[in-house]
């Protein structure tokens, strides 16, 4: 069983959430995928202020339901929304049946100040997609193995839509890898590329095998988009042979 998989490593232009829409409705509708992952609030840019916020019931949050199911492709990323008065990093997921899936993320990056302004999510969120389990995470969330940690055999795909800056992108090139091995599962990391006001991105999108081997990478500091092909039968054989998660420890967050 395949999924056909795309990383966009995405320039988002500052604040500009119609330039950036047109970006992504152009990369759905001109790549041969059975879903594309954005980078985090890729409408906006990383903007921890309120004023970022659309409203839940957003044009633009419409516009992607539809575009998602005029093309026939699931598409995924986060954007910051506002709900009864709370604000949230929220990664969607809009699926190609008119559904909408969501993750709040939960580990907000307080160096931004992103903790002062946005709710933490609470709850891990697992979809179904194509006879695929796929977890949602976002960005510092990567720092944090617990949260993503398999608990029997729950998922396939761990997604990670970020904007991690070049700066630290050493810890971005060896966590993605150390998830996918520790849980044996597909993983997917797409980050931009790029400057905002506070720092420079240079991507580093990839898609690991659950080796943690890259099986699919956009060039370091180019604006594109890659698919890979993700072999589900592959990874039950893997997971037959060298059944680790089966031994996993039990546990529970709080």
């Amino acid at each position: 069983m395949g999924l056909r998989v795309a990383i966009c490593q995405m320039d988002i232009t500052w604040g500009d959430c119609e330039a950036n829409l047109q970006r992504v409705e152009c990369y759905v509708r001109s790549t041969e995928a059975d879903l594309l992952v954005l980078p985090e609030m890729f409408l906006t840019g990383y903007d921890c202020s309120s004023e970022v916020a659309v409203p839940v019931d957003s044009p633009y949050i419409e516009r992607l339901q539809r575009l998602a199911v005029e093309s026939g492709r699931a598409v995924a990323g986060t954007i910051a929304v506002r709900e009864e008065g709370e604000i949230y990093n929220r990664f969607y997921l809009f699926l190609p049946d008119g559904r909408v899936e969501h993750y709040d993320k939960r580990h907000l990056f307080r160096m931004a100040g992103e903790d002062k302004v946005f709710s933490a999510g609470a709850e891990r969120v697992v979809v179904e997609y194509l006879g695929w389990r796929i977890l949602l995470q976002v960005c510092y969330d990567l720092r944090f193995p617990v949260w993503s940690r398999q608990r029997g055999d729950e998922y396939d795909l761990v997604i990670y839509s970020a904007e991690w800056a070049a700066a630290r992108i050493g810890a971005w090139d060896r966590l993605l890898p150390a998830r996918a091995i520790e849980n044996q599962a597909f993983v997917v990391g797409v980050n931009r590329v790029g400057d905002d006001p506070a720092t420079h991105y240079n991507g580093h999108s990839v898609v690991l095998n659950p080796y943690g081997e890259v099986i699919a990478r956009v060039e370091e500091d180019v604006e594109g988009v890659v698919v890979a092909e993700l072999d589900k039968d592959k990874l039950m054989r893997f997971r037959e042979k060298f059944p680790a998660w089966a031994d996993a420890d039990k546990f529970l967050i709080e």
